[in-house]
């Protein structure tokens, strides 16, 4: 079982947690998209954010972990790329993925700790809120994240769409590596 990359592809470390994260942000966007909606009077007015604030914390861990993962961990070649432009913006695109995931969480944090209050990560512990509120500081936090959740969903459809492309019209296994370990 190949849990660790390699120089030909990626272990099944890698490969779950890049599936995880791709649920995660995806369940997040709809469910935020939806909450924002509720009524005072919803039996989700309060289960809704509890599970957007939970899941999100816990989707930040994940990254954490996935951004130290990579610096410890072989990067294998891309199945193909035309030039080094195309190299470089493949990893740029990575990089604002992550940042955008990071981002989104600072601003979901600054939303829920408006009130000096820390956030409950599904009843097994609590993100204390650390710094002092400030004017506004849920609003202009909550436009900053929705814009960003927009952005980041925007870059994951071309993320996807560039998959596809290389799987269907390129015909190569870039796709593939990302569902099913290479030999070492």
């Amino acid at each position: 079982m190949n849990l660790t990359n390699s120089a030909r592809g990626y272990g099944w470390i890698t490969i779950v947690m890049h599936w995880l994260v791709a649920v995660a942000v995806l369940g997040l966007f709809a469910l935020g998209i939806w909450m924002v909606d509720l009524s005072y009077y919803s039996d989700w007015y309060h289960d809704a954010p509890f599970i957007h604030k939970s899941v999100g914390v816990l989707l930040v861990g994940l990254m954490l972990f996935r951004w130290v993962w990579t610096l410890v961990n072989p990067k294998p070649a891309p199945a193909s790329v035309s030039s080094r432009a195309v190299a470089f913006l493949i990893s740029a695109m990575h990089a604002v993925l992550y940042l955008l995931v990071f981002l989104l969480g600072v601003s979901g944090y600054l939303i829920s700790t408006a009130e000096g209050h820390g956030i409950s990560v599904f009843d097994w512990f609590t993100v204390p809120a650390l710094i002092e509120p400030f004017e506004d500081q849920a609003d202009l936090a909550g436009e900053i994240h929705e814009l960003l959740a927009f952005v980041l969903i925007g870059l994951v459809v071309l993320h996807a769409l560039a998959a596809l492309k290389h799987h269907f019209i390129n015909r190569d296994n870039t796709l593939k590596r990302m569902l099913k370990p290479s030999g070492k």
